[in-house]
């Protein structure tokens, strides 16, 4: 069994930009910049027959590549105490058509539909405990204004995920241009 995802993975440039916000919140356990991704359908464990399934379906989609950039911060839950810090990624039609085939092709597969809605977000950091509502409004009044480049998008990637100690190893099961 394999623990799957599909995610777009963006430059090093726009990872560059992302950096500074993941500071000055404490008992924030921040994402590794090389682990950063939007990730587009979390599909769970899978045998090596669905793997080889969903490698085939997500080969067939046709898409044409498009532009996003980031734009924002923001925590899930809402509201109350964050449980995850992210940066918002700017609405793009195309980036949710994107997303629907994918879905589509996942339930092909067996798959249940995804248990929430397309949130689109690149998560910063998660939390045990979380900082008090004073540091979160610092944080949010400091860094409301974020926005990174604007950048291409040209495909998407599969990935396996191995849970350790030390956090998620992820591993590219697949790659998918866009054309």
């Amino acid at each position: 069994m394999k623990r799957l995802f599909v995610a777009i993975d963006f430059p090093e440039v726009v990872k560059a930009q992302i950096k500074p916000l993941c500071a000055d919140l404490s008992g924030a356990k921040w994402v590794a910049a090389h682990q950063m991704h939007l990730t587009l359908r979390f599909i769970g464990d899978a045998n090596e027959k669905q793997l080889a399934d969903i490698q085939t379906g997500l080969a067939s989609i046709q898409a044409t590549p498009f532009k996003i950039s980031l734009q924002g911060v923001g925590q899930f839950p809402p509201k109350g105490k964050p449980k995850v810090m992210w940066v918002g990624v700017e609405a793009e039609p195309a980036l949710n058509h994107l997303q629907l085939k994918i879905e589509q092709v996942i339930q092909n597969c067996g798959f249940e539909q995804a248990d929430h809605p397309f949130s689109p977000h690149i998560t910063l950091s998660r939390f045990r405990t979380p900082p008090s509502a004073e540091h979160i409004k610092t944080y949010f009044e400091r860094h409301q204004t974020f926005r990174s480049d604007t950048f291409d998008v040209n495909g998407f990637v599969l990935y396996s995920s191995q849970l350790a100690s030390s956090g998620s190893i992820y591993h590219q099961e697949g790659t998918y241009p866009l054309s």
